[in-house]
C-alpha cells in the first residue's frame, strides 16, 4: 500500500431538477481519498442535514462521455454540454442533479493526479477491507 494517503475535494453547486421549475440550488462536496481509490463521494447539503452517495469514480467519469451505470447512479452528458446529469435512486425516492461538467471534470483530474487510472491497488488494502467484512458478518 501506498503512503501517505491524499484526499482531494471540492465544492460545486449542483442544480435540483424540479418539475416546471428551474433547477433548486444544492450544495455538493465532491470527495475522493486514496483510502478508497475506487471510490467518490457526493455529499449534497440540503433538507435537514448531508446526504452522503457514494459511488465508483470510473462512472462519474465515463458520465461526462456517454450514459453510465444504472440502478443506485446513473451519469449522463445533458443536452446542454456544459452540463452532466446525475440521478441518485433510492427505495425512498430519486433525485435528478445536474453539475458543471467542467467543474466536474477538473475534480477528476485532481483524482487521477493523486492516483492514476489503473494504480489504485496500490492505495486499496485488502486485507483491511476484508477484516471489515469480516467483523459486518460477526
Amino acid at each position: 500500500m501506498t503512503e501517505p494517503h491524499v484526499e482531494v475535494k471540492t465544492r460545486i453547486q449542483f442544480g435540483l431538477r424540479t418539475f416546471g421549475a428551474a433547477p433548486s440550488p444544492v450544495a455538493t462536496d465532491l470527495e475522493y481519498g486514496s483510502a478508497d481509490p475506487y471510490a467518490v463521494t457526493a455529499v449534497l447539503h440540503a433538507g435537514t442535514g448531508p446526504v452522503r452517495w457514494t459511488f465508483g469514480r470510473d462512472l462519474l467519469a465515463d458520465g461526462l462521455i456517454a450514459t453510465a451505470g444504472e440502478g443506485d447512479v446513473a451519469v449522463a452528458p445533458a443536452a446542454d454540454p456544459s452540463l452532466v446529469v446525475i440521478v441518485l435512486n433510492s427505495p425512498d425516492g430519486a433525485a435528478v442533479l445536474e453539475a458543471p461538467a467542467q467543474e466536474v471534470a477538473a475534480f477528476l483530474d485532481r483524482t487521477y493526479q493523486a492516483v492514476p487510472a489503473g494504480e489504485e491497488s496500490a492505495w486499496f488494502d485488502f486485507d483491511d477491507e476484508l477484516a471489515k467484512l469480516a467483523v459486518r458478518d460477526s
